[in-house]
């Protein structure tokens, strides 16, 4: 590969890794020298690397565990990065159910840490972009379910509803910080992967990714106990308890409407199995008394009872 020769590792192995939900692809590459390092090829115009190489340079000015970066060449999309080894987060705690707490725990601390640092140079996470991804939902979860809505309604009520949270401060949010996305280093530190997405918004997005994720079950005891955590040492200013379900019901209405379209549009229906967490979620986010005309919304027009049910039910 010319990329790898020109960066100093022509006469590496290269051993490709599982994909995720994106047109990215990892390779694991080593040479008889000893050095490892990860090669992330994300192709244009599908995918554009520049995102990814400049919050990678915001977080490690910051004092955040970034991946080292060897060599890019972003016009072929190829970037070769520090290999964090294979200890994710969350095969960890799934393994070693003591630690988890304290995994979390130090996951939450660096949300704090990123709340303080300065901004990075990234597109705000604006009115536009909440209620573009809330439509997701409309747009493919609910036509796969055989249900006709009015988008203009639903729009207008989460427009109301999303209101109070642009008066928080704003933080860097890197948008799928989760127990897949954090590895866990040798040195006891976690390293953070896939931030390409980050925008400006609100310092509690993220904390909703971890504690409501949508791939790994978190105990509501332990969600509780981060959620102390977090406000004892972030001290939020805001309506923290409003601000969180808002941030939740937001992100796991988009949640079901990304995997509803993962399958319909790309063919992914193992994504469809994360429906009922998500559906779990939503429902106790939309609990809280700040959430009433969203909740009224979901009650008339998704019965509780379809909600158990799989779009592959109603396709067959």
């Amino acid at each position: 590969m010319p990329f790898l020769s020109e960066a100093g590792w022509g006469d590496a192995k290269v051993l490709p890794l599982a994909g995720d939900a994106s047109f990215r692809r990892y390779f694991r590459i080593s040479d008889d020298q000893g050095r490892k390092a990860m090669l992330m090829h994300a192709p244009p115009p599908h995918e554009d690397p520049k995102p990814f190489i400049d919050m990678t340079g915001y977080l490690l000015e910051n004092g955040f565990r970034a991946p080292s970066l060897y060599a890019a060449e972003p016009q072929q999309g190829f970037v070769l990065l520090e290999d964090f080894g294979d200890r994710r987060m969350r095969e960890h705690v799934d393994a070693i159910s003591h630690e988890e707490a304290t995994i979390y725990r130090q996951a939450v601390e660096t949300l704090v840490a990123l709340g303080r640092a300065p901004v990075a140079d990234v597109l705000p996470y604006d009115e536009a972009a909440y209620l573009r991804e809330t439509a997701l939902l409309t747009e493919w979860y609910l036509p796969a379910m055989g249900i006709d809505q009015d988008a203009g309604e639903y729009e207008a009520l989460w427009k109301e509803a999303l209101a109070p949270l642009y008066d928080s401060p704003a933080a860097t949010v890197l948008r799928d910080y989760h127990a897949e996305n954090i590895m866990l280093l040798d040195d006891g530190g976690q390293g953070l992967i896939d931030y390409q997405d980050a925008l400006v918004g609100h310092p509690a997005y993220d904390l909703v990714s971890i504690l409501q994720d949508a791939r790994r079950d978190v105990a509501p005891s332990l969600e509780a106990a981060m959620l102390d955590h977090y406000r004892a040492l972030a001290k939020p200013d805001y309506d923290f308890d409003l601000h969180y379900a808002l941030l939740g019901a937001q992100r796991n209405a988009k949640i079901i409407g990304i995997f509803t379209r993962l399958w319909k549009r790309d063919g992914k229906a193992r994504y469809l199995d994360f429906l009922p967490r998500m559906w779990g979620l939503l429902e106790r986010d939309l609990a809280h008394p700040g959430l009433v005309p969203i909740r009224h919304w979901f009650d008339k027009n998704i019965a509780p009872e379809l909600r158990t049910r799989s779009p592959l039910d109603i396709a067959a």
